[in-house]
């Protein structure tokens, strides 16, 4: 089911009202904490079995592992006792094995398969066959959720729960399901056990978060992908300035799509009393490219270096004690690093080179940052206590996004092979220097496209220090204006939802 779905606009008030009927039902707390978990649990399965019921078994096949795994390390790891207990870390590897090896199956299997077969000049049908499998929407978010739970239970940042429901509703809860933000149980699942109370100011902000999601996706997003979409299908035929429009457009579209989602996700989990961490924090507006990274998909960002860079050493290794060049061996560790954890991140999208290639390409950009120790530089909002940036930050702001649009590019090729004819194309002087006017035969569509993103970008841009572009302070400031523009909001979202375009991230 699809935030931007007609099902949808039936299914979140229906859910809503029964939800908070049972909070406000006259019975047991306790009972009926685990009543409106397990009407949580049914509505999330309900929305994910909406795209195809048959991975509801995956699903709940991951979460019963995940929950059971939790259990055997804490029973493994009593009170007091040292977290290198063999035991408990053989349960939680085996989870970890468990669940990489059911995404590993879906979403690996074939591209190893052909690349294996490709490099030794094999048939898949001389004893390796590729499997027809589809991908499950979400394996990815799920799958990283449900493992950072047994490392937190290992690790004893949490105590593993004996609830099922409540880890299941955790799980599955249906606003993040499908394509995050990508929650630790450390902040979600303790929300879980725990009674909620309707807020309606809360409540209000989630509506709000959720109309500017509504916005980013349906109207910005949705918009700029049938330019994105035309000039890719046709990219060998257009000029080298189309060409870096549609870089251009779909560096929004993606921003637009993702961000967007992650906005109706915080903001439909606000109407339930929970509240899930923030995923973006205005990357376009980042000063260099690790500030970009601190917010662009913060949830994945922070998933990759709490799990996987900080205990391979992070950028402070431990030396062994015979080794001759101490300096020299810190850089080699952070090189080595970096590189994994962007190349993961770059994997993590998909079986696809281009993938794999663009997490190298940051990996490029990131290094000289961390080697010279200013990856931490940035990490106050731009123009901080100022209206405007000054002309060093609009500087910065520029350079940085022209490297992001650039990586985009990788990331949006469907192979190497186009990648490469794309950039060849794009960067040709004698196409390059073309007139805008050549973009689309309805070129006259495109700007206001652009007006669009402008305005989104002004928003964001005023709301800077806010948790998102329609965050509220003061209730009562700018009232009437602020009704008016909802309005004018609500009006764009619905001229634009004739089709339903789905979600990128749905892909991952």
């Amino acid at each position: 089911m699809l935030f931007n779905s007609i099902e949808f606009a039936f299914f979140l008030p229906l859910v809503f009202l029964i939800y908070w009927a049972i909070g406000y039902a006259h019975i047991n707390e306790t009972l009926k904490l685990r009543l409106q978990n397990a009407f949580v649990l049914i509505a999330s399965y309900v929305f994910y079995g909406w795209w195809d019921w048959r991975f509801l078994l995956l699903i709940a096949f991951t979460s019963f592992c995940s929950w059971g795994s939790g259990l055997l390390i804490g029973k493994s790891v009593s009170s007091g006792q040292s977290v290198d207990n063999h035991k408990a870390k053989a349960w939680m590897i085996a989870n970890i094995i468990l669940n990489l090896g059911i995404l590993f199956t879906f979403k690996y299997y074939n591209f190893f398969v052909e690349e294996f077969c490709q490099l030794f000049h094999l048939s898949p049908s001389r004893g390796l066959g590729g499997l027809s499998l589809i991908l499950p929407v979400g394996i990815s978010f799920y799958t990283f959720q449900a493992l950072s739970y047994s490392i937190d239970v290992y690790r004893q940042k949490i105590e593993p729960t004996k609830d099922i429901i409540a880890f299941f509703a955790f799980i599955a809860f249906f606003p993040q399901l499908v394509a995050g933000p990508i929650e630790r149980a450390t902040n979600l699942l303790p929300q879980f056990l725990q009674n909620r109370k309707f807020s309606y100011d809360q409540a209000t902000d989630g509506m709000r978060q959720i109309l500017w999601g509504l916005f980013k996706k349906i109207v910005v997003a949705d918009n700029c992908a049938t330019y994105v979409d035309q000039v890719w299908a046709t990219y060998d035929t257009q000029t080298g300035s189309t060409l870096l429009l549609a870089a251009v457009l779909f560096t929004f579209q993606i921003y637009g799509d993702f961000s967007g989602y992650s906005d109706i996700a915080i903001g439909t989990a606000k109407l339930f009393g929970i509240k899930l961490m923030r995923n973006f924090n205005n990357p376009y507006f980042s000063r260099d490219i690790a500030e970009f990274w601190r917010r662009w998909h913060i949830s994945l960002t922070t998933w990759f270096r709490d799990y996987v860079y900080i205990p391979l050493g992070g950028s402070r290794p431990e030396i062994p004690a015979h080794i001759q060049n101490p300096d020299r061996y810190k850089k080699l560790i952070i090189i080595r690093n970096t590189f994994v954890i962007f190349l993961l991140s770059g994997f993590w999208h998909g079986a696809n080179w281009t993938f794999i290639a663009w997490g190298a390409y940051h990996a490029l950009l990131f290094l000289p940052l961390i080697l010279l120790g200013k990856n931490r530089k940035y990490t106050n909002q731009v123009a901080e206590g100022r209206f405007l940036p000054t002309w060093k930050e609009s500087l910065q702001i520029l350079c940085t996004f022209l490297l992001v649009v650039l990586g985009w590019i990788i990331f949006r090729a469907p192979h190497m092979p186009t990648l490469l004819h794309y950039l060849e194309r794009m960067l040709q002087w004698g196409t390059l220097r073309a007139s805008y006017r050549f973009f689309l035969p309805d070129e006259n569509l495109v700007w206001p496209t652009n007006i669009l993103i402008i305005t989104m970008l002004l928003v964001e841009w005023f709301q800077r220090n806010k948790q998102h572009g329609l965050e509220v302070t003061d209730a009562h400031k700018y009232k009437w204006l602020r009704v008016v523009f909802y309005y004018i909001l609500i009006l764009f979202i619905i001229s634009n939802a004739g089709t339903e375009h789905t979600f990128i991230y749905f892909q991952f």
